[in-house]
């Protein structure tokens, strides 16, 4: 129970629109802008737990949109921004580093070919290789690969509840491991204009890869071979209007692999038109 509040969650902000059944109505547009931190760690779990180089400081602003080109499909954008820094450092060439850049930016399809009681869909998405490495000091901001990802979706509203799950996978180039996903979660609203949210989510590698990556990168834990977690936690949705709120989110951990040992906390805001 000492790491069931730990995790490297790093799409708390996102996941509940992205892993969603639901489609956008032909022509409208969702977009949500936020911001993820997983703040001044030096630990990562594995078997056994093990320490970073120093103490590192994960940031990511992500802009996700998604629009309507009919009322069953949906095209899916998500364009991350990270802010990565590294303080008290073991590194002989400096005690700190930072660096901002991209990450894997994301493009996918959403289809609904089932919408009765139940909301069955199929996601494709594509992340492509456009992450960069700091060779000095291990930093990478994304996977160096493409991965794809199919999904099924599936969903239900009960009034004021609703349930949605998902199972997948993420199937990696360049030599790194692929894995499988699978999720879910369970919403209220708890009041007028507010949403309550738990999920679960389990990603566990198929260890299928054996790309070499540089010491540097394997000791910072950052998109390195082989990550796999089981996450839980709770989300928010304040509906201040109709078309425009504000999101947070908290996750926790029942085990991991070479992912961070922190809390990740995130808050957005999003705009329908």
């Amino acid at each position: 129970m000492k790491n069931s509040i730990k995790i490297l969650f790093l799409f708390i902000g996102v996941s509940v629109f992205s892993q969603s059944p639901w489609t956008k109505e032909k022509g409208k547009f969702y977009t949500q802008i936020s911001f993820t931190t997983i703040p001044n760690y030096d630990s990562l779990f594995g078997d056994p737990d093990y320490k970073t180089s120093g103490e590192i400081s994960d940031n990511t602003i992500q802009l996700y949109g998604e629009y309507g080109f009919s009322d069953k499909t949906s095209l899916i954008v998500n364009l991350p921004l990270k802010l990565i820094s590294i303080n008290n450092s073991e590194n002989p060439q400096s005690e700190t580093f930072n660096k901002t850049a991209l990450g894997n930016l994301e493009i996918g399809l959403k289809h609904n070919f089932y919408k009765k009681d139940w909301i069955l869909s199929g996601q494709f998405s594509i992340e492509a290789n456009t992450g960069s490495y700091d060779t000095a000091s291990g930093i990478r901001t994304g996977y160096d690969a493409f991965t794809f990802t199919p999904l099924f979706l599936a969903g239900r509203s009960f009034g004021k509840t609703y349930v949605q799950s998902f199972i997948g996978a993420n199937i990696r180039t360049n030599d790194y491991s692929s894995n499988f996903k699978i999720g879910g979660e369970v919403g209220r609203k708890i009041t007028k204009s507010i949403w309550l949210i738990g999920f679960l989510d389990i990603v566990k590698s198929f260890e299928n890869g054996n790309i070499v990556l540089p010491i540097e990168n394997t000791l910072t834990g950052l998109y390195v071979n082989d990550q796999d977690y089981g996450a839980y936690g709770f989300k928010g949705i304040g509906e201040i209007t109709s078309k425009f709120g504000i999101t947070a989110g908290f996750g926790g951990a029942f085990f991991g692999n070479n992912v961070a040992k922190q809390a990740a906390l995130n808050v957005g805001v999003y705009h329908k038109f």
